[in-house]
């Protein structure tokens, strides 16, 4: 019965894989949503992928089904979710009571049982000193997700150097304003752009 259930959780982990990366193809921008009102804006626009920026244990499946009806891909930040422990024991908590497709974490150890799980795993990095920055590849290398979100988004010179260096895609989010700051990210060499500010999803 063992092998099945690993095969099943494969088969879903590269068909997300290839899901995710044709939606980030058609539409670079990804909605990070942080609240209801937010959850509706961001629905209506063409980000196909939404991340999860708020809830708690008794409402995060049904922020992700509301999503998830309308037909995007989404990834729930699970170090911002009230009520879940910094833990495995969480992801196993997201996979079984609700449809997201992946998550977000700052912690290497939920990355690893996202992926065993078949989730989606992206790991966010703050960038705040050349401490940080040092420190990216060893990061990347003990969690190995599948994609690496670094924030703030707006320093172009070092994830333009961070985007040569790693051999995983990479996202930029925070502290973009327009459509100026999108173009020059991407001209950095990340495939997506994550972002709160509203406007940014309808440019």
């Amino acid at each position: 019965m063992l092998p099945v259930v690993i095969i099943h959780l494969k088969t879903e982990y590269i068909t997300m894989k290839k899901q995710f990366k044709e939606a980030l193809e058609d539409s670079p921008i990804i909605a990070a949503v942080k609240d209801d009102c937010g959850l509706k804006k961001c629905i209506a626009s063409d980000s196909r992928v939404i991340f999860i920026l708020y809830g708690d244990i008794l409402t995060i499946a049904d922020i992700v089904k509301t999503a998830k009806d309308s037909g995007k891909l989404v990834m729930v930040h699970l170090d911002l979710i009230n009520g879940l422990s910094s833990k495995e024991i969480a992801v196993d908590f997201l996979k079984k009571y609700t449809a997201a497709d992946g998550i977000i974490t700052t912690k290497p150890n939920l990355i690893k049982r996202a992926k065993e799980l078949g989730l989606f795993a992206i790991l966010r990095l703050f960038i705040i000193d050349s401490m940080a920055y040092e420190n990216i590849e060893r990061q990347v290398k003990h969690a190995k997700p599948d994609l690496i979100e670094i924030l703030p988004a707006l320093m172009p010179k070092i994830v333009s150097r961070i985007c040569a260096l790693s051999s995983i895609p990479v996202i930029a989010g925070g502290l973009v304003s327009d459509k100026e700051d999108i173009m020059a990210l991407l001209q950095a060499g990340v495939i997506s752009i994550s972002s709160t500010n509203e406007n940014i999803w309808f440019l």
